[in-house]
């Protein structure tokens, strides 16, 4: 009887302790998971501070560079293309237009060294000051972001992560890269 006793005591014991390492391990995961969320709600910030600059700084250029305009109509599909993205809560795909708006930006200003007079102009001398403050900022939120991301799937796909990630459906983040022409 005294065995019977210490052995159920013994395995009551592990599974008690299983219990309470799958406990552990779950609300690691949801706390990373939630830091990933965090990080990404932080670069939505910052990236909607870049879009809220680009109406102005397109109708600055186009004061100037007329000729231009197919470039500035991408600037502008793009930037509602990400809001869109955005309010649909498509992470992948707010990702995915971020990167393509940073490339058409990155060309709007190689465009406007073309002309002597825009770079001239104090209202597009204060954009163009506030959007490199702005990519900046974009730049050390997509890092934190990537490192939230990073610490995140490495957790998930080791042991004993990988067991509960697996039976809870939770499923690798996806980075938020540089489009590549940027």
């Amino acid at each position: 009887m005294k065995v019977a006793l210490i052995t159920v005591g013994g395995l009551l014991a592990a599974l008690v302790i299983v219990i309470m390492m799958f406990i552990g391990v779950n609300n690691k995961i949801i706390d990373r998971d939630e830091t990933v969320i965090q990080s990404w709600a932080n670069v939505e910030t910052v990236l909607q501070r870049r879009y809220d600059l680009i109406p102005n700084l397109v109708n600055t250029v186009k004061g100037f560079a007329s000729h231009e305009k197919e470039l500035l109509t991408e600037v502008t599909r793009l930037r509602s293309q990400w809001s869109s993205a955005k309010a649909s809560g498509d992470t992948a795909q707010s990702v995915k237009t971020a990167g393509m708006l940073e490339s058409a930006l990155g060309r709007l200003m190689v465009v406007v060294e073309k002309y002597p007079d825009i770079k001239s102009n104090q209202n597009f001398l204060a954009l163009q000051e506030e959007l490199s403050g702005t990519e900046n900022r974009i730049s050390v939120e997509r890092r934190r972001y990537n490192e939230a991301v990073a610490a995140y799937n490495k957790y998930i796909r080791k042991y004993p992560g990988s067991i509960l990630a697996g039976m809870k459906g939770y499923e690798r983040k996806t980075p938020f890269e540089s489009a590549p022409e940027a």
